[in-house]
């Protein structure tokens, strides 16, 4: 749970631990995200004797150094300026309802059980597109904020994970290899990384309603 900034841990064998946000003080550490190199503060030894126990190897809580911008990859952000902390490149993941419906339609058809949405991590589910249609948008404002989808999610194996269970599949990546393969990013894409183009800052909310814009 998060409040006021901080977290609370609560694991089946340990009673709830409160974690504050770490100061600038704090001992940074150097955090690798595929091919960036960036800085975290740490958040102590209680968080992280908590959790390596939990997950059964050592680790350590960090929170990302504010001070020091990790910018998205220029080749698709070009010059908006956009930055992340530590997401796997870009700050929004974009998908549409219909597309995991359709998604979820082929896979039955193959005798598979459908899949929730949070399987795939969206920051922001669009609901009235038609399947897919997030792949060609090239903005999308809410509000007073903008999005500009930049580039298409590559999916891992981590789709294939059961949350609630840790068992993995074959599923949704055997499916999706039949119909989403996208040689030019070698792997099967399925929703949108997008960048804050306006309004930064702004609140946006379920229920608020979405205008898109067509590359064509």
């Amino acid at each position: 749970a998060i409040h006021d900034g901080a977290l609370t841990f609560t694991t089946p064998d340990s009673p709830p631990l409160r974690v504050a946000p770490p100061t600038a003080s704090a001992p940074a550490r150097e955090v690798v995200v595929w091919r960036s190199e960036v800085l975290g503060h740490d958040a102590g030894d209680a968080a992280a004797t908590l959790l390596s126990a939990w997950l059964g190897f050592d680790v350590r809580l960090v929170r990302f150094d504010r001070t020091r911008a990790r910018p998205c990859n220029p080749e698709f952000a070009g010059d908006s300026g956009a930055h992340t902390f530590f997401a796997d490149g870009y700050p929004l993941l974009v998908i549409g309802e219909s597309s995991l419906a359709e998604l979820n339609e082929r896979m039955a058809a193959r005798g598979e059980p459908a899949l929730p949405m949070n399987r795939f991590r969206p920051n922001l589910v669009v609901r009235g597109l038609p399947p897919f249609a997030e792949d060609h948008l090239s903005t999308l404002r809410i509000g007073d904020v903008e999005l500009t989808p930049v580039k298409p999610c590559v999916r891992c194996q981590v789709t294939t994970t059961d949350q609630a269970t840790a068992a993995v599949g074959i599923e949704p990546l055997r499916t999706l290899g039949g119909f989403r393969m996208d040689e030019r990013f070698g792997g099967v894409t399925f929703g949108m990384n997008a960048v804050v183009t306006a309004g930064a800052g702004a609140r946006i909310a379920s229920g608020d309603t979405v205008t898109a814009d067509y590359r064509f």
